[in-house]
């Protein structure tokens, strides 16, 4: 690709807005050169935009859109994104900058207070509960927080975000964001997604001495298991008899981004029924059909779109697709990550935020943060030394 179809590439979010990404006119790969500059732009959008708490974003309404929801939730949101954007910055090449702004961020994340259930039906907190948990599960397996204070600082933040995840794994093994009548105490309905995002992280979490139930992953791993369908899709929620006809949202067409985060909870927990041969289908559905979620991106009404994709699950979707080609032999990877890089670069605004969804400040910044994180994946190490923070 020559560069100045590169630096068009780069420049096309101005124009694309809300336009949506099916309008947006990308070549079939983009190489890493071009990938590490979105990278950058990225991380600089989240040094500079994190607050002065060492939050990100808000908790509360901003905007219309999103009425009918839990005043809780919205703080819910923002707590999940914060998760998001450490992880984000955990990954990172390090500069002290992003190293400062990451122990800035969890410490926020440890001081602030445990979101709580914010009505009888929405109980979106168990978002805060899986993203919290896993950013700080990842940041207590990284060698640079090994010493100190840290793995004791790590361990009081963990436990309160496991906390939400002990007390709403529902009966099926799952854990999800609403609940059904009879409300109960302990929800009653989950998903295979929401689900799928927490179970590597339970793993690490027993091997740190956090977790002590096995069972609260194992029951995770057997309901993801159980949505697993014979097209390759993943039903949304277990059901007995799952819903597979017409523009289905369990056809593979409505079921790209969770086959993605699904088939990688699997294959990093050894489970035998998902192999490398499943993953590289995994992902050959996810670029034939991706069109499906090109129309569904930026549409605010949920589930509207062919196959009842919703805009957020774009970002979701190509954050678990980077994780799933780390997944695959070495000399394949930059094939699948270079065909990943455009959709990612084409939805980033020219300030060097993402979002799916809405506009709303949580949204740019957990839509930033899984850019970054699926752009960095794909990388190789920095072709010239990072400044270094000194220790």
């Amino acid at each position: 690709m020559s560069a100045r179809a590169a630096f068009a590439l780069l420049a096309l979010p101005c124009l694309a807005g809300a336009a949506g990404a099916q309008h947006t006119e990308v070549p079939r790969t983009l190489a890493p050169a071009e990938g590490r500059v979105a990278l950058v732009k990225g991380l600089d959008w989240l040094v500079a935009h994190q607050n002065e708490d060492g939050s990100w974003a808000t908790g509360v309404l901003d905007g219309l859109l999103e009425l009918g929801f839990s005043i809780e939730t919205f703080y819910s949101w923002q707590v999940a994104a914060n998760g998001l954007a450490c992880m984000a910055l955990l990954h990172a090449p390090e500069t002290p900058a992003r190293r400062q702004a990451l122990e800035r961020g969890l410490d926020w994340l440890g001081k602030t207070r445990v979101p709580q259930r914010g009505s009888d039906w929405d109980i979106d907190f168990v978002w805060a509960g899986l993203y919290g948990f896993v950013a700080v599960t990842e940041v207590a397996m990284d060698p640079r927080f090994q010493g100190g204070e840290w793995p004791a600082r790590l361990a009081k933040i963990g436990q309160h975000y496991l906390a939400i995840l002990e007390q709403n794994q529902a009966p099926s093994g799952g854990w999800g964001y609403y609940d059904d009548p009879i409300y109960s105490r302990r929800p009653k309905w989950a998903t295979s997604f929401s689900t799928a995002t927490v179970l590597p992280a339970l793993r690490d979490a027993e091997a740190l001495g956090w977790v002590e139930d096995v069972r609260l992953r194992e029951r995770g791993v057997e309901y993801v298991e159980r949505c697993a369908l014979p097209n390759g899709a993943y039903a949304y929620d277990l059901s007995p008899i799952p819903w597979l006809g017409g523009d289905s949202i369990n056809q593979v067409q409505g079921s790209l981004s969770r086959i993605q985060a699904c088939n990688w909870a699997l294959f990093s927990l050894g489970r035998p029924k998902v192999t490398v041969a499943k993953l590289r289908e995994g992902l050959e559905q996810f670029f034939e059909h991706h069109r499906f979620l090109d129309v569904a991106y930026m549409d605010p009404v949920p589930h509207e779109a062919y196959y009842y994709n919703s805009g957020y699950f774009y970002l979701f979707g190509h954050y678990y697709a980077a994780k799933v080609i780390e997944l695959l032999p070495p000399e394949e990877r930059e094939g699948w990550h270079a065909r990943l890089r455009p959709h990612l670069v084409k939805v980033m605004r020219a300030e060097g935020w993402s979002s799916d969804f809405l506009t709303s400040a949580y949204m740019q910044v957990a839509g930033t943060a899984y850019s970054v994180l699926a752009l960095d994946l794909g990388l190789p190490p920095e072709p010239e030394p990072v400044e270094k923070v000194k220790r």
